[in-house]
């Protein structure tokens, strides 16, 4: 896929969420979504939608990549990137639950990479997608 005017570094990530959302399971909504986390070491941790049934078991493909990553031994802090692809008019954004489960293990400054297959881009950051953002900061009230 061509990403005009999008680095080389980012447009890989995105190649390499294009190949996650190949591994989509969407029986119901048939919406596939891939995402790609690049960690403190180089290594990218992929992520797919994974529906259910009952719907609220499902999972979206950025807190997939993210699981994965903490089930390997990655914690906050050692992200460098993600890129998040979907079959979509416009860049696809993470939903707000992703938004949320980012803030906790991403810095504020980590970049959001947002694409779609048509070769539509954008990116902000973890910040700049959930402003006012509720954080692990948020639970000290002083009494510690």
């Amino acid at each position: 896929m061509v990403y005009e005017g999008l680095s080389d570094s980012y447009t890989a990530l995105l190649d390499a969420a294009k190949e996650a959302m190949g591994r989509a399971y969407v029986p119901y909504s048939n919406f596939r979504v891939g995402a790609a986390l690049l960690d403190d070491e180089g290594n990218i941790h992929h992520g797919c939608n994974i529906e259910n049934a009952a719907y609220s078991p499902t999972n979206c493909a950025e807190r997939t990549a993210m699981f994965r990553a903490v089930s390997d031994g990655k914690r906050p802090g050692q992200f460098q990137a993600i890129a998040v692809i979907g079959n979509t008019e416009g860049p696809i954004a993470p939903c707000g639950v992703c938004r949320q489960v980012l803030v906790e293990f991403c810095s504020p400054d980590m970049p959001v990479v947002m694409g779609n297959l048509k070769g539509d881009w954008t990116i902000s950051t973890v910040a700049g997608i959930l402003p006012g953002a509720f954080t692990p900061a948020s639970l000290d009230n002083g009494e510690r």
